[in-house]
């Protein structure tokens, strides 16, 4: 019999795979796609399996045997397998580390993917009961009507706990004879079904045109770019074809931007469906995720809703993915594996045969292009579901006006008017903490990180100076360093000082802070979305995070504190996130019956931007940033990377990439280089960073030459003095 080899890979910063044969004590091959325990150096390490073969690169006397096989099945079916293989040479990343950062983390250790839970079925004696006839205990007939609706045969104790369903309420109803329990189910592959909490909703003409328009792709593969202005009702559009997706016993992908946005995006989707619904997202704990993850890959789950990470998530009966927030710069991961989860999205739906949406009210500029193109599908909704007015955007001009910590009177007053009328305020500054600057008033003297090019923020509770680039932190000093003067001052405000300064002004209205020291804790999303509902007149304080997609009906009046912020970056889709920012966060007012007004500040009121939003809206500040970045081969009629160069010494990074540049300047398909430069934060944590942006005409061109480069770049000299990274279309370029 001829000797199989493994070709496994690892999650090590190497760009190859690794060879093991297959030893006898193994009872059966190993699946491509299940993970293997191997030896690597002086540990062991898990693999996953890319291919089993009768042929190595390697000296056959010098390859090791595989120790252990974790997995029966694999857990990275066919269509993952591509996936992640596409996103490893895409994105320019070791295909091990792709691999290993699909996986849950209990996964990536080795831990068995099912445990020793017990499952829970109804009796033959509580065929056909009722839940009333079963208990009068509101707990028992809740666990009864689960066990009833999801899973005849039997339900994981994990998922009835998952929804509020204790054993202690099993065991009394085994008592009765209604339950009983058993060991562990066979791996079984399930298909959902429809089951409706409550009736849909009537959607308006738009609306059915967008969800005919889905619904008739499904099974096949297609991207819709649903462009709604905020209130439009897209969540209304996702429900109803996910609705259709369930009915034909397929599951449904939602990703979602932020974690914040999981606790109401799930409570929506529950409200509507009696389903299995998951979430995945940093929040849970690594056995709840392994739990979620599990229920997704058996088929269990019906509608799996998580952040980023979530688009490696395998479902057997996949038929829908949504991106919701689609433009969210948050989709992007800016460190190690640098994937775009919108651009993969897209591709998972490619590979499973079914239809893609894109959601978004402000659409990025390349979805845009692309419908432009005909590559994506349209879908418009340009009138709000419920208010048919158009909310009024007003300027402030802050220029000599006196400011109660950043609040001007023009915006106190309107404050004042919406709380008389038992309405609600949000008010928006993208800056946490208490103040940007400490500042010594007699020579100017500004507390900044030891560690970076970056100003100290001042913190409260606790009393703390604090880097919010690398996390340095350190109590703010009694004098100055540098006169030994005592009059220091706060310059600047940030969600905490406005909202002091509104305890102040308001004192008996309360005031919800929203940001991401206060959502730190588990479950802190949920109890500030209750107290919310149940407050009348109320103001929120907070950050980017309330711009994304949260739907507050009470609330009026928006208000962003600075408006200018953003408006001068060097980035070039600086004018971009802006643009989404303030139409995003203006669209947080007037979404139910009453009217809302959106004020913003600002000291520069004439400024091109602000007055193309006010005039012409998202859509004309669209067309005219088209055409400028067409005009200059930017994305997206351009293509990008960006080598970053991490040192101990500026000259050290700088001085490799331009070593970096030399290498790849006689190679085919040589891109333009622009650099290399210090990054905008050139130092952080203590370590030097330089940048070296590569542009090409052509994805394909530029995908070819990377290929070539990278492996070029490893073989300098100098490699070993810096810390290098790529990243294949980035977003950001600090």
């Amino acid at each position: 019999m001829p000797r199989l080899y493994l070709h496994v890979a690892l999650p090590v910063p190497l760009r190859k795979t690794f060879d093991y044969s297959l030893p006898a004590s193994f009872t059966q091959q190993p699946a491509v796609g299940s993970r293997v325990l191997v030896p690597f150096g002086q540990r062991e390490m898990v693999g996953i399996v890319l291919s089993v073969s009768e042929e190595t690169d390697s000296p056959p006397e010098k390859i090791k045997a595989a120790r252990q096989l974790l997995d029966e099945h694999a857990l990275f079916p066919s269509y993952m397998m591509q996936l992640l293989t596409w996103a490893a040479q895409y994105y320019q990343h070791p295909i091990g580390d792709v691999f290993s950062s699909a996986l849950p983390t209990l996964l990536r250790q080795g831990e068995a993917l099912y445990d020793n839970l017990s499952h829970w079925r109804l009796t033959p004696a509580a065929e056909g009961l009722s839940a009333t006839q079963v208990s009068r205990s509101s707990k028992q007939q809740h666990a009864w009507k689960a066990l009833e609706m999801h899973h005849h045969h039997g339900i994981s104790e994990d998922f009835l706990l998952h929804l509020g369903i204790r054993r202690d309420t099993l065991l009394a109803l085994r008592k009765k004879g209604w339950a009983e329990e058993f060991g562990q189910l066979q791996r079984k592959i399930e298909k959902p079904s429809l089951h409706y909490a409550e009736s849909p909703l009537v959607a308006n003409p738009h609306q059915q045109q967008a969800i005919n328009a889905i619904s008739q792709h499904l099974g096949a593969f297609k991207v819709f770019l649903l462009d709604g202005v905020t209130g439009s009702g897209k969540t209304e559009v996702y429900l109803q074809t996910i609705a259709s997706c369930l009915a034909n016993h397929q599951q449904a992908l939602i990703l979602v931007p932020e974690i914040g946005l999981t606790p109401q995006t799930v409570a929506r989707f529950r409200a509507r469906f009696a389903v299995d619904i998951v979430m995945l997202h940093s929040g849970l704990t690594e056995r709840e995720r392994l739990r979620a993850w599990r229920r997704a890959y058996l088929g269990q789950a019906a509608i799996v809703i998580g952040t980023r990470s979530t688009v490696f998530t395998p479902m057997p009966n996949l038929g829908l993915v949504i991106v919701d927030e689609e433009h969210d710069l948050s989709f992007k991961q800016q460190d190690g594996f640098r994937y775009h989860a919108r651009d993969l999205a897209i591709l998972r739906a490619q590979f499973s045969h079914c239809p893609v949406v894109l959601g978004s009210a402000t659409p990025s500029l390349e979805s845009i292009a692309n419908a432009k193109t005909g590559r994506y599908q349209l879908l418009a909704l340009q009138q709000r579901a419920i208010s048919h007015q158009e909310t009024p955007v007003k300027l402030i001009d802050l220029r000599g006006q006196k400011l109660k910590d950043g609040l001007s009177p023009a915006l106190q007053e309107a404050i004042q008017q919406r709380l008389h009328a038992k309405e609600q305020v949000l008010i928006f500054l993208n800056r946490r903490g208490f103040a940007p600057v400490l500042m010594c008033h007699d020579c100017g003297w500004q507390a900044k990180c030891p560690r970076c090019d970056a100003r100290t923020t001042l913190h409260r509770q606790p009393l703390r100076l604090h880097c919010h680039h690398c996390g340095f932190s350190q109590l703010p000093p009694k004098h100055c360093p540098d006169c030994h003067k005592e009059q220091l001052f706060a310059v600047g405000a940030g969600t905490v000082r406005i909202e002091e300064a509104l305890q102040q002004l308001f004192p008996h209205t309360p005031i919800h802070r929203i940001d991401r020291d206060s959502t730190r804790r588990k479950d802190s999303w949920h109890e500030l979305y209750q107290a919310i509902d149940s407050d009348k007149a109320a103001i929120l304080v907070g950050t980017q995070m309330l711009a994304k997609g949260h739907h507050f009906p009470n609330v009026t009046l928006v208000a962003l504190l600075e408006a200018d912020s953003g408006l001068f970056g060097a980035d070039f889709r600086a004018s971009e996130r802006v643009a989404q920012l303030i139409t995003q966060v203006a669209g947080r007012a007037g979404r139910a019956h009453k009217a809302g007004l959106v004020l913003l500040q600002t000291h520069q009121p004439e400024h091109p931007l602000l007055q193309q939003l006010l005039q012409t809206g998202y859509q004309g500040f669209v067309d005219l940033a088209l055409a400028e970045r067409q005009a200059l081969a930017l994305p997206p009629y351009g293509y990008l990377a960006l080598l970053r160069a991490e040192a101990n010494y500026p000259e050290t990074a700088l001085e490799f990439l331009s070593s970096a540049v030399s290498c790849g300047m006689n190679l085919p398909d040589c891109p333009e280089f622009w650099g290399p430069i210090p990054a905008p934060l050139a130092k952080k944590a203590g370590i030097f960073r330089a940048h070296l942006l590569i542009k090409s005409p052509q994805r394909p061109v530029l995908q070819r030459f990377l290929s070539i480069w990278l492996g070029k770049i490893a073989e300098l000299p100098d490699i070993k003095r810096v810390r290098w990274s790529i990243d294949v279309d980035p977003q950001e370029l600090s």
